[in-house]
């Protein structure tokens, strides 16, 4: 299992120029790490949507690397984004889902077919270029360049110990650095001269 912490540590290093949308537990321990906030686009907010968003951004864009950061529990809530997403075949698109069998946010519940489920395979059967499953930190980091330089899209499924959130919602305070989602909406149109 790796710490989401230490795996956005590693990505943070290879994003270069990328866009990096997040949804969920992700966004936290991606605005801590990330270099560039200009070019990170928060939608905790979407559960379920982000990779459907990053699919526009990166058919416009297809200049710019597009690196969607989603969770399991998001991903079931809208597997259709699989086939959408395979089917426009974006060369720039890098989905990474944080496996961790539970919707942390909400307070640990398990997601459906936790253990079972293979989103790697599933990503692969629906037609993605390539897909990956890791869980060891190093392996990874050993990886990720090679990885960020094919040709998407592609799919990595990150093995990731659960960082269940159990406050109530209304009492959660917002990661230091976190922007909102309108004000990181805006950053990155100016950052793409949209």
């Amino acid at each position: 299992m790796i710490r989401n912490s230490d795996l956005m540590e590693v990505l943070s290093k290879h994003r270069g120029e990328a866009v990096v949308m997040s949804t969920m537990t992700a966004t936290r321990s991606w605005t801590a790490a990330s270099d560039s906030e200009a070019l990170d686009l928060p939608l905790g907010g979407a559960m379920g949507k982000t990779s459907s968003v990053a699919l526009g951004i990166a058919l416009a864009h297809p200049d710019r690397k597009i690196i969607v950061l989603d969770g399991d529990g998001s991903l079931e809530m809208n597997l259709g984004t699989l086939a959408t997403i395979a089917g426009k075949a974006p060369a720039n698109l890098y989905h990474f889902v944080m496996e961790n069998g539970v919707y942390a946010v909400t307070g640990g519940q398990p997601i459906p077919g936790k253990d079972r489920v293979s989103f790697a395979e599933m990503a692969k059967g629906a037609g993605y270029s390539s897909a990956y499953e890791f869980d060891d930190l190093e392996d990874f980091a050993l990886k990720i360049a090679d990885i960020l330089a094919e040709d998407g899209p592609v799919f990595v499924t990150i093995k990731a110990e659960p960082e269940i959130q159990n406050e109530p919602i209304g009492r959660r305070t917002r990661p230091v650095g976190q922007r909102s989602t309108a004000v990181a909406l805006a950053d990155l149109r100016k950052e793409l001269g949209v």
